[in-house]
């Protein structure tokens, strides 16, 4: 169980560095205004509108994976502990009940003071 937590968690990481990083490579709204104006987007590697669509869908699929994986721990970390060892030390410990006759003596009190009012020591 702890193989597929871990290998799910290293599936969530690096696919959300590389959704991180294609959001960051993605142009903004605004960088089609420029493009009109001589900006070279047909030079650019994947055409003039290739790049965008294909930068969109993979952001979306690294999302999905990204997802998927965030529901799959969520899961697995809701899942009980089995009884094989793991769980909490205090689940081990035998209760001893406790009977009058084993319990300590009572303390008895000391007796009040005179004259109704308790005295500060030093006083």
């Amino acid at each position: 169980m702890n193989v597929v937590f871990t290998l799910l968690t290293v599936v969530q990481v690096l696919s959300a560095l590389a959704m991180i990083g294609l959001v960051l490579m993605q142009h903004g709204k605004g960088a089609d205004a420029g493009a009109a104006f001589g900006g070279g987007a047909s030079a650019s590697l994947f055409g003039a509108s290739g790049g965008a669509n294909f930068l969109s869908r993979s952001t979306a699929v690294l999302a999905t994976v990204f997802l998927a994986t965030t529901l799959a721990l969520a899961f697995l970390g809701y899942q009980r502990p089995q009884a094989s060892g793991s769980g909490s030390v205090l689940e081990s410990v035998p209760v001893v009940p406790v009977t009058p006759d084993a319990a300590a003596p009572a303390v008895p009190a000391a007796p009040a003071p005179a004259g109704g009012a308790a005295q500060i020591p030093g006083q």
